[in-house]
């Protein structure tokens, strides 16, 4: 998945826009949808920055009831100068009237 500063939004989507929205990274605690949405724009589409390509893998999915899941598994990012930072991510999806939202992301980078 390669996405730029216009895809964040349609990324975004994904997300379960409230307040209520957890996302750990970095051993910080971000709460609700516009934290989630302003910390993707400053790491992956402020100045300077790229975003790269997206790739998933061993994506693993529980359902922990009927209207929950909990999914891991490995990312990796491919950086046009050939970096590939990677890590894990944990997420935690509701069913929604609307659908299927992340709810919570856990996601670490290696170092």
């Amino acid at each position: 998945m390669a996405w730029n500063r216009r895809d964040l939004e349609g990324f975004m989507a994904g997300y379960w826009n409230s307040p209520e929205l957890t996302f750990f990274s970095g051993a910080k605690e971000n709460h609700g949808w516009q934290a989630a949405i302003d910390r993707y724009r400053a790491v992956y589409a402020g100045p300077g920055h790229e975003t790269g390509k997206l790739d998933f893998s061993g994506v693993r999915i529980e359902m922990i009831g009927a209207d929950a899941a909990f999914v891991r598994g490995s990312w990796q990012l491919t950086m046009s100068d050939g970096r590939t930072p990677h890590g894990l991510f944990t997420l935690v999806f509701r069913r929604f009237p609307a659908g299927w939202k992340i709810v919570h992301d856990h996601t670490s980078a290696a170092e």
